[in-house]
């Protein structure tokens, strides 16, 4: 039997733009998930048969892309294994390659989401597990130190209170530029986080006073009996040099832009690549969030054909004519181009 992926590429292959729709259902919204219970399932307080899922297009669209991307390139799965463990990546390649659906994404809720990320209640027979909430927090969150970044930066006035910081984030997190320069936005906003550069250093520290209690008194050996300290706030002034910012743990397969504070009049273009600590990446896809169902979609290409996916459709993967407009963006996925 073909794995999905094989399916699908050949779906693509021996297309001929009559029927652009992929044959069966590809990670579907919801799931139910039947349990086999024996015996000792008798004695379970509170008793349970089956799993129900809902609101699931929150991690959905990052297991398609997730799926999509191992199958890229022949060393992402060995790289990943060392973030997020050799035994959940076969595991989720299994699954996914047998069509497991539902099985796939209790995987990812047990073995990488947190219990206070979901709801879930016993309903009659049922284990209701509800995703509804912010993708971000349900799917990227939840990658380890896979994309963990530091940048350090040094003042240059030697009074500063923190002379010397150090960044890190475990996320990409791409705010749009308060002013709207000429040029590549996504571009300049990647830059702006990851490149070197100098800036006054907004840092405040306390200037240190003397204050003659009695300003009558004039005798020089007596000023310090009546002097007290008066301290205010004070903007260093000095010049903070930022290094660039790198990845704590080498440059990982895949990066993922959080892009929810952009606005669509902001996303005209969207670069196909992107140059991150001196690494190049190259567009692999995006996620899409539709504000008034509160729901997510996802795009992403195979052997350079654009697809859409939506688990709420009956038709859930369509094969573009053309990349997809990204005006209703989430982020951004981009995959580490192969070394020459």
């Amino acid at each position: 039997m073909k794995t999905l992926f094989e399916e699908i590429k050949a779906s693509i292959k021996n297309n001929y733009n009559q029927d652009r729709s992929f044959w069966r259902p590809v990670l579907p919204w919801g799931g139910v998930f039947t349990i086999k219970a024996g015996r000792k399932a008798v004695s379970c307080t509170p008793l349970y048969v089956e799993i129900r899922l809902k609101n699931t297009c929150t991690i959905d669209g990052f297991l398609m892309l997730l799926y999509v991307i191992l199958h890229e390139n022949e060393n992402f799965p060995r790289e990943l294994s060392l973030h997020l463990g050799r035994e959940f990546i076969d595991c989720f390649l299994y699954l996914m390659d047998t069509y497991s659906f539902t099985t796939v994404k209790l995987l990812w809720i047990w073995d990488k989401m947190e219990k206070q990320q979901y709801k879930s209640e016993v309903h009659k027979a049922s284990l209701i597990i509800d995703l509804f909430g912010n993708e971000h927090d349900n799917f990227t969150k939840n990658l380890e130190n896979l994309m963990s970044t530091m940048q350090e930066s040094y003042c240059s006035n030697w009074r500063c209170p923190t002379r010397v910081q150090e960044d890190q984030q475990r996320t990409i997190n791409i705010n749009p530029p308060q002013e709207i320069p000429h040029g590549n936005l996504i571009r300049l906003a990647v830059d702006e986080l990851f490149c070197s550069k100098i800036e006054l250093c907004e840092e405040h520290g306390y200037n240190k006073t003397l204050v003659n209690r009695n300003p009558a008194n004039r005798d020089p050996h007596l000023t310090g009996f009546f002097q007290h300290s008066s301290f205010r706030r004070k903007r260093c002034g000095g010049l903070r040099e930022f290094s660039q910012r790198v990845f704590c743990h080498g440059a990982p397969p895949f990066v993922v832009l959080n892009m929810q504070l952009w606005k669509s009049e902001d996303l005209a273009y969207v670069p196909y690549y992107l140059d991150l600590s001196d690494h190049k990446y190259l567009l692999e896809g995006a996620t899409l969030f539709n504000k008034e169902e509160h729901h997510y979609s996802a795009a992403f290409q195979i052997d350079g054909h654009w697809m859409h996916y939506d688990g709420l459709r009956n038709v859930n993967l369509i094969l573009l004519n053309k990349p997809p407009e990204f005006l209703l963006l989430s982020s951004l996925v981009y995959i580490r181009a192969a070394e020459k």
